[in-house]
């Protein structure tokens, strides 16, 4: 069977099917009992509008020394949004006071206040910051690889798309 697809953006009537797709793939994936979404949930995330959170830490004359720059994930298996850090930073002169941990801190609580189901977040192999993750109970998750696309392949898988879909939001 051959056929070209059309890509278009998900609509609320499609939400149905989705949901028994993503159930197929833990099955698939060995991992039926992990996944728990449903259509309600799936339909409560899907449309919202995205966005990007920040958090500062500040000395005590209220000027920033470090922050944080989150957004929110959705995993199809467990239901519920999780808080990516894309970026956390403290200043040299303030590190080791416990700006970076209130920062943390601070995002782990919006987690457990809003029901999300995990902070995580990506750093380079070679930043000292590993020790301090582990400290606080962090873990390297080993069993998933990030992937990127970007420059020419980006443009280049790009080119194989579908006419552009409206997009609605």
């Amino acid at each position: 069977m051959s056929f070209t697809a059309t890509v278009r953006p998900v609509r609320p009537q499609d939400v149905p099917a989705v949901v028994a797709m993503v159930h197929e793939l833990a099955d698939f994936e060995r991992a039926a009992d992990q996944c728990h979404l449903t259509t309600e949930q799936l339909e409560g995330v899907l449309f919202a509008e995205p966005t990007v959170f920040g958090h500062v830490a500040v000395d005590p004359a209220d000027r920033p020394i470090g922050f944080a720059l989150w957004f929110l994930k959705f995993s199809t298996w467990t239901g519920t949004s999780a808080i990516h850090l894309e970026d956390v930073y403290v200043r040299p002169e303030s590190r080791g006071a416990g700006a970076g941990g209130a920062l943390l801190a601070a995002l782990a609580e919006i987690c457990v206040q809003r029901g999300y189901h995990r902070l995580e977040w990506v750093m380079l192999d070679w930043n000292p910051a590993a020790e301090f993750y582990a400290a606080i109970g962090a873990e390297v998750t080993a069993d998933w690889v990030p992937y990127r696309l970007s420059g020419d392949a980006l443009h280049r898988l790009a080119e194989r798309a579908s006419p552009p879909a409206p997009v609605s939001r």
